[in-house]
C-alpha cells in the first residue's frame, strides 16, 4: 500500500475506465492519457528521461504515499464504524465511520483540510475551505473520533475487524 500503491494508483488504476464506464467517460480518460503521455514526452525531449524521471517520480510517489497515508489513517482506528449492509447507517458511517485527524496548521491547509474527512462523508458538496467552520459549529461532530498523529500511527497495526468487540484489532490480539 505504501511501497508500490501510489504508483499502482497513479500509473495504472487511475489510467484505466472503470467496467461499464459510459463513452464520454472513456473518452475523458483516452483524452487525459494522451495528454499525459504528450507532456512526458515532450518534457523527457527538452530535459531528459532520467531528469523527468527523477523528479516528476519523486513527486508523484511523495504526494501519492501522502494521499494513501491520509485516507487510510482516518478510516483504520481502533474504534470506527463497520455494519453489515441490514444495519448500516450513513449517518452512523460518516461521523463515525472517519476521524476527525488533528493535523498541525500549516499541514491542514496544505492537505485541503483533509483532516475534516468525517464532514466530506456526511456532506460531500461542502467546500474544503469551509470544512473547519461547519466542524466546529456543529454539536453532532464534536463527538467525531479525534486522532493526531501520534495515534495515527497506531492504524499500521490495525489489521483485522473483531465483530465481537466492533473495533481493529493487530494481528496478537488473535488467540489460535
Amino acid at each position: 500500500m505504501f511501497g508500490l500503491g501510489p504508483v499502482f494508483l497513479f500509473m495504472i488504476e487511475y489510467r484505466m475506465n472503470r467496467k461499464g464506464a459510459k463513452r464520454k467517460e472513456r473518452i475523458s480518460t483516452y483524452f487525459t492519457n494522451a495528454i499525459l503521455a504528450g507532456l512526458m514526452g515532450l518534457l523527457c525531449w527538452t530535459l531528459g528521461w532520467k531528469e523527468v524521471l527523477l523528479v516528476q517520480g519523486s513527486i508523484l510517489y511523495l504526494s501519492g504515499a501522502a494521499g494513501i497515508w491520509l485516507l487510510y489513517v482516518q478510516h483504520q482506528f481502533e474504534d470506527t464504524y463497520y455494519e453489515h449492509a441490514d444495519e448500516w447507517d450513513y449517518v452512523s458511517a460518516a461521523i463515525h465511520g472517519s476521524s476527525y485527524y488533528k493535523l498541525p496548521r500549516l499541514l491542514q491547509w496544505m492537505t485541503g483540510n483533509i483532516g475534516f474527512h468525517h464532514i466530506h462523508h456526511l456532506v460531500p458538496q461542502a467546500p474544503n475551505y469551509h470544512l473547519q467552520r461547519i466542524h466546529e459549529s456543529s454539536a453532532a461532530l464534536k463527538n467525531v473520533p479525534a486522532i493526531g498523529f501520534r495515534l495515527s500511527l497506531q492504524a499500521l497495526r490495525y489489521r483485522l475487524w473483531d465483530e465481537e468487540s466492533k473495533r481493529f484489532v493487530g494481528l496478537r490480539a488473535i488467540k489460535l
